[in-house]
């Protein structure tokens, strides 16, 4: 058994998710509710719209078909907590960005493993698919993600003192863990890095800046505001590279199919950096 990949991985991302949890509240889902659009607006970009602009992507780009898998992956693992964070630095709308993280977070039991399975058939590896479980795929995902968003939830509920002292604390230890579990997936690729790196990294590049320009648009046209707008372009562009990583390691056994995940995550920082650094110039 690799204790990596088989052990300390889905604790730190049960970890994670559990730290997200313990920011949610009830109104955070009842806001979808009273702002419908904006949401809609928001899980339509990251949910429909950025799988497909990765699948064009990986279609006309001169990629393995593992690295090409390896894009789909991290173009279906939904934004992290780092988004409510940068969204709050860029003054947008930091209620709909929670309430994106926390939705999407939660529906990705689902469309993960939708995704993942579509793009394998219409990649051409219709033999990898065959092995693929769609039941214990959505299983993994359920008890890795949705079940510690939910304890963190309870605790928040019933014992609110100790999950505010705590949820500071917490979220400094998700991002140390979320920083280990990126090195520990270069780290293990080590001797074949600078040519995954070279293959992956250009197109995970194209693919943050498309989005995040392609959300921008699309928020300008139909969000209700200069915050709203701010917030969709942030939450399209931040992905969460440890679940990425993950499905990558749990399902495919890691390797190649990994980096795009890694190359992502250290990409995707640095864009949104430089948009929160743009937008408050301007404003």
């Amino acid at each position: 058994m690799n204790i990596v990949t088989d052990v300390i991985l889905p604790l730190a991302l049960a970890f994670i998710m559990f730290v997200l949890g313990l920011g949610l509240t009830g109104a955070d889902f009842l806001r979808v509710i009273k702002q419908p659009r904006d949401f809609f607006i928001g899980a339509f970009s990251q949910i429909i719209l950025l799988p497909i602009i990765a699948f064009i992507l990986v279609k006309i780009w001169p990629i393995s078909p593992e690295l090409a898998i390896g894009v789909m992956i991290i173009a279906a693992a939904p934004g992290g907590v780092t988004s409510n964070l940068l969204t709050s630095f860029a003054r947008g709308d930091v209620a709909l960005s929670i309430s994106l993280t926390a939705i999407i977070s939660l529906l990705c039991v689902i469309t993960i493993p939708f995704i993942i399975l579509t793009s394998v058939e219409l990649l051409g590896g219709s033999s990898l698919s065959s092995d693929i479980s769609l039941l214990s795929m959505s299983r993994d995902m359920f008890l890795i993600v949705t079940m510690p968003v939910v304890l963190g939830m309870l605790l928040r509920k019933f014992l609110a003192g100790a999950a505010l002292k705590f949820e500071p604390i917490a979220k400094k230890i998700s991002i140390l863990l979320f920083v280990l579990v990126l090195l520990g997936a270069v780290a293990a690729e080590r001797e074949n890095v600078a040519s995954y790196f070279a293959q992956a990294g250009l197109i995970t590049l194209v693919l943050n800046i498309i989005m995040m320009v392609v959300a921008y648009y699309v928020a300008q046209m139909l969000a209700s505001g200069i915050e709203q707008k701010k917030c969709i372009t942030i939450e399209c562009g931040l992905q969460n590279g440890t679940l990425g990583i993950f499905v990558a390691t749990s399902i495919f056994g890691g390797g190649i199919y990994v980096i795009p995940a890694a190359t992502y995550s250290l990409i995707m920082f640095a864009t949104s950096l430089i948009f929160v650094y743009l937008v408050n110039r301007v404003s």
